[in-house]
């Protein structure tokens, strides 16, 4: 099938947009000879395209009830059965709805994309099957994955487990909340600023960002590649080092992935922390909207770890206050560029584009005023630096992300470990539906200042379950080198084994 030709009119028009002035004359005289390019673009459309196999069979699911989804965690129920053996053999798991499963209905939380049905299987689905998982279904996530609460949703919120008419934090909602439910044993989320952490801690599981790249993000729907991860959610260590063990590696289709280092996380368990170094950071305690129990119960979780044999002092790293400020025009330019602007996908990188997912993503256009207001004021900031600095923010800011960066090396250059609060305070009541702009964007942000700067540094970070207080879950997050996810296992598991998070 031959590609549109443009109109006299139409080429005019791009000619103008480009600030060339051509007479119409001359804009013909050009399109007279764009033959050969058409041609090409012809046969490009004729070639079916080259995507990797779908291993397992699976059928579309349905779209579960009020009764049969009383959280509104789930978006779709598709039971797909994995290999007969391997590692994860009877492990029930769901996915984040940013996770393309081919043959399954897919939105990732916007009306926008509704209806779209993927044609291929990300890389850690096909891992996940190969260990023999059973994959049981998508979890609702936030609206294009732009909130850290969980009120987001164009299907309406979802509910914390622990607390009715509480956040389940975001972006990855749905995900923390049938995994903290017991409803799936395990579940892939994704973070950006945060979005495997945050609901991870305002429900009381394990979530782990690896290292930029651990984990291959090939069909699952970017937001910002160079701040993209994708990860494991879990209610034990156990789970989640044996989840990653599944996940991690090169697939030779990701371009975030350069030469990752694997590990066998589950050898890290039993280690203990003894003469393992420990810095709490200052700077990560004490912001306006922390809470006092919080900060309280994440030194108290630091004492335990010392009781345990690791050596734990208190640093100061005053960069750390400046990665929020770091992090905002890599995600709001980066994530209008890629993800709005682009389709999803955008240009300029060698791996597996889901075209089926650039396609029906691009009809946002035609639905931009059903967009959140969380993705609408993103869009809003990041477009406006855009146009009118072109770029300069963005590029400064990466810029700006090594010497944070370094800044957290230097640390970890002295210390295995770096320790602060996940978040600054616990799950907060869900916004009514007709809450005012500043409810809905505060609940949505407000959570970010320790876990974005670690998304643009790439640093692997982990959410533990240290405490409760108001029947509400407190987490301390547990910061390593790149690559070394075992001090951080290591740690999290002697804590637990130590502990009963809930009782603390």
């Amino acid at each position: 099938m031959a590609v549109a030709r443009p109109t006299l009119d139409q080429m005019t028009a791009i000619v103008e947009s480009l600030g060339m002035s051509l007479a119409p004359e001359r804009v013909a005289e050009f399109m007279a000879h764009m033959g050969g390019s058409f041609a090409a673009y012809d046969a490009v459309e004729a070639l079916p395209d080259f995507v990797p196999e779908v291993k397992y069979p699976r059928t579309p699911g349905h779209f579960p009830s009020p009764a049969e989804n009383p959280l509104n965690a789930w978006y779709v129920k598709s039971e797909v059965k994995g290999a007969p053996e391997g590692p994860l053999k009877g492990r029930t798991v769901a996915l984040k709805d940013n996770v393309c499963l081919a043959g399954v209905p897919m939105m990732n939380g916007s009306a926008t994309l509704e209806g779209y049905v993927p044609n291929l299987d990300a890389t850690i689905v096909t891992r996940l099957l190969d260990a023999g998982a059973t994959i049981l279904g998508k979890a609702h996530c936030e609206h294009f994955c732009f909130s850290g609460g969980s009120h987001t949703n164009s299907s309406g919120p979802v509910v914390n487990p622990l607390k009715p008419g509480y956040s389940a934090g975001g972006s990855s909602s749905g995900s923390a909340a049938l995994v903290a439910s017991g409803e799936v044993d395990m579940a892939v989320g994704g973070d950006q600023g945060g979005s495997i952490r945050i609901p991870a801690a305002y429900c009381g599981i394990y979530g782990m960002k690896a290292t930029h790249g651990l984990v291959p993000y090939t069909g699952v729907m970017p937001i910002e590649s160079t701040i993209d991860h994708t990860g494991p959610m879990t209610r034990t260590v156990a789970d989640n080092a044996l989840m990653l063990e599944v996940l991690a590696g090169e697939d030779g289709l990701d371009p975030r992935q350069y030469a990752p280092r694997v590990a066998p996380y589950t050898q890290a368990l039993g280690r203990g922390v003894k003469g393992l170094k420990v810095a709490i950071v200052r700077e990560g305690f004490g912001f306006a909207q922390s809470e006092a129990d919080v900060d309280a119960k994440v030194r108290a979780a630091a004492e335990e770890l010392r009781k345990l044999g690791a050596e734990v002092d208190e640093i100061s790293i005053p960069m750390h206050l400046l990665g929020p400020a770091i992090w905002t025009p890599v995600a709001s330019e980066g994530a209008q560029a890629q993800m709005m602007l682009g389709n999803g996908m955008g240009f300029n990188w060698k791996g597996l584009y889901t075209v089926s997912l650039l396609d029906a993503h691009a009809a946002w256009r035609e639905r931009a005023d059903a967009l959140s207001d969380t993705l609408k004021i993103t869009m809003m900031v990041g477009q406006y630096f855009t146009q009118a600095y072109r770029g300069r923010f963005y590029a400064k800011a990466q810029n700006l992300a090594r010497q944070l960066k370094a800044a957290y090396d230097a640390a970890l250059a002295t210390h295995d470990l770096l320790l602060m609060p996940t978040l600054p305070l616990k799950a907060t009541p869900l916004p009514p539906p007709d809450a005012p702009l500043g409810l809905v964007l505060q609940r949505a942000f407000e959570m970010l200042p320790n876990t974005a700067p670690f998304d643009v540094t790439g640093h692997p970070a982990m959410a533990v379950p240290c405490g409760m207080t108001d029947g509400l879950p407190v987490s301390m997050m547990l910061v390593g080198r790149h690559f070394d996810e075992m001090s951080i296992y290591a740690a999290a598991a002697a804590f637990e084994g130590a502990t009963d998070w809930r009782a603390l």
